[in-house]
């Protein structure tokens, strides 16, 4: 039997490869040239220079790609999270059945994002202390060399030569760097690193002062300055540095960082040195005033030499003074010692007269020894009779004492006896089991608490009876309607509880 082919069909039979490059071909020319706005996500820059990322939003994800040769001329530095506007065109990858963008510029989606971005990243640095003011170091007066970071090509380099060469001429080194565009930061970062890596004593000189310095431009143009690795490198800088981007109204990060802030190239030049004439002409001017504050100072000390020269007596004077006044005290100093062996021979003299001999002084001291122990035998005879005195009264109180509490126990014993009786007798006349024996009872309900009420003891209610003998347990068959209260004309007699009638309570 043979098997059964297909029918004919009229449609048309494709390979992979050609479906595929009639997709591309579709795509790329219906979507030439798009705009899309969207939140940079998973940034990756390949060692090749080529981008790789996705735009995305909330409900789709375009893949898309730069080229090595337009990554470079994008102003920006793309990130994750980032949104921006990216320019270009769709196109498929057959290799995965996948279509992409391929990105040929891109912008910040507004300027204020870009605004909050720059704003967040001074924050954090902030928060870092890379804006501290303590951080920033003074700007030499004078520096011999200059250390200039910017573009070799443009106007800022001629308007710092021309500055300086009016004002006061100076060593210029320049480290050329791209001022924008991509890998800008990292250029400049490295130029200011490179400055500060030079040795003091190398052949090539170290910069006194460094300038980082950048015609005006718009916040795009202006974002290689804004970049963290250019604002670390010059808060690193053990160089002082001067930066100067962008025009009066420009404000970059580098200048938070830097220690100097120059509204133009042309005022970093002019903060960098002093005028030359300038320094001429003060200097001029202090040199004057020091040579006529020499001569007069010269004068007025000249004049208070001649004053003090006129106040002074003679020197042949004062030595004939001195000789006599020495000679006078030679001649009093010769008499003075034996005045003064005299006068203690004589005190001397008169001290021995007033000694007493020892046998006179021992003798004093034995009589007053014989009377202190005279006196002292006597004060201890008289303490002695007073103490015997005072412990045969205290004897006699004590005896005395012990009789009377030896009379006053039993009265005591006795008194507290009958109190005691008295107060049972009493208590036991309170007590409400005295009430039982004449014939009363308790009634308590399940929990224990008294029954004072016929409405509570309901029907069923189980109830304990305390006699005076004992308890019982009854349950109460019904509740007899309770009597009116009698008018107060025709109260009776209340009936003793002697006569034996209690009324029963079930």
């Amino acid at each position: 039997m043979t098997e059964a082919l297909p029918p004919p069909s009229n449609v048309p039979e494709f390979t992979v490869s050609e479906l595929s490059g009639s997709l591309r071909k579709t795509v790329e020319e219906t979507y030439s040239f798009v705009r899309v706005r969207g939140e940079i996500s998973g940034f990756k820059r390949h060692s090749s220079g080529h981008l790789y990322f996705a735009l995305k939003d909330a409900d789709a994800v375009l893949d898309a790609v730069c080229w090595r040769g337009q990554a470079g001329r994008i102003a920006i530095a793309p990130e994750d999270g980032m949104e921006v506007v990216a320019t270009g065109r769709l196109t498929t990858y057959p290799g995965r059945s996948k279509y992409q963008m391929v990105v040929e510029r891109m912008e910040l989606a507004g300027q204020g994002a870009l605004l909050k971005l720059l704003e967040d990243r001074k924050k954090r640095l902030m928060a870092e202390g890379l804006f501290a003011p303590e951080r920033k170091r003074p700007i030499p007066f004078l520096p011999d060399v200059i250390g200039v970071v910017t573009s070799p090509t443009g106007a800022v380099i001629r308007d710092i030569l021309h500055r300086l060469a009016e004002r006061f001429p100076r060593r210029v080194l320049l480290w050329p760097v791209a001022v924008q565009g991509d890998g800008a930061g990292q250029q400049i970062a490295d130029a200011i690193r490179g400055f500060n890596a030079l040795p003091t004593d190398g052949p090539v000189p170290r910069p006194d002062v460094l300038i980082v310095a950048r015609g005006g431009g718009s916040l795009e143009d202006l974002m290689a300055f804004n970049e963290e690795v250019v604002v670390r490198a010059a808060a690193e800088s053990l160089i002082p540095l001067i930066s100067a981007v962008g025009h009066e109204t420009d404000t970059t990060l580098i200048d938070f960082a830097s220690d100097l802030r120059a509204p133009t190239p042309t005022a970093a030049a002019e903060k960098a040195v002093p005028v030359r004439a300038e320094l001429l002409a003060t200097i001029a001017e202090l040199s004057g005033r020091l040579v006529a504050a020499g001569q007069r100072g010269l004068e007025d000390r000249r004049q208070r030499l001649g004053h003090t020269f006129r106040a002074l007596p003679h020197p042949r004077r004062v030595m004939e003074e001195c000789g006599q006044r020495l000679d006078d005290r030679t001649e009093r100093l010769g008499n003075a010692m034996p005045l003064f062996l005299e006068r203690r021979r004589a005190e001397l003299d008169r001290l021995g007269g007033r000694l007493r001999h020892p046998r006179e002084q021992i003798a004093e001291a034995a009589h007053r020894l014989s009377t202190l122990a005279t006196r002292l035998d006597h004060a201890v005879k008289t303490t002695r009779a007073a103490e015997q005195a005072t412990l045969e009264r205290r004897r006699m109180q004590l005896d005395q004492i012990s009789s009377r509490l030896t009379q006053s126990l039993p009265r005591l014993m006795t008194d507290r006896t009958g109190r005691l009786e008295a107060t049972g007798k009493l208590l036991e006349s309170f007590s409400y089991r005295k009430v039982l024996e004449r014939g009363y009872a308790v009634v308590r309900d399940a929990a224990g608490a008294p029954v004072i009420s016929a409405r509570a003891a309901l029907p069923g209610t189980a109830l304990a009876v305390e006699f005076s003998d004992g308890t019982a347990q009854v349950l109460v068959a019904g509740t007899a309607t309770p009597p009116a209260p009698p008018s107060p004309a025709r109260t009776k007699p209340r009936k003793s509880a002697a006569d034996g009638r209690q009324g029963s309570l079930l």
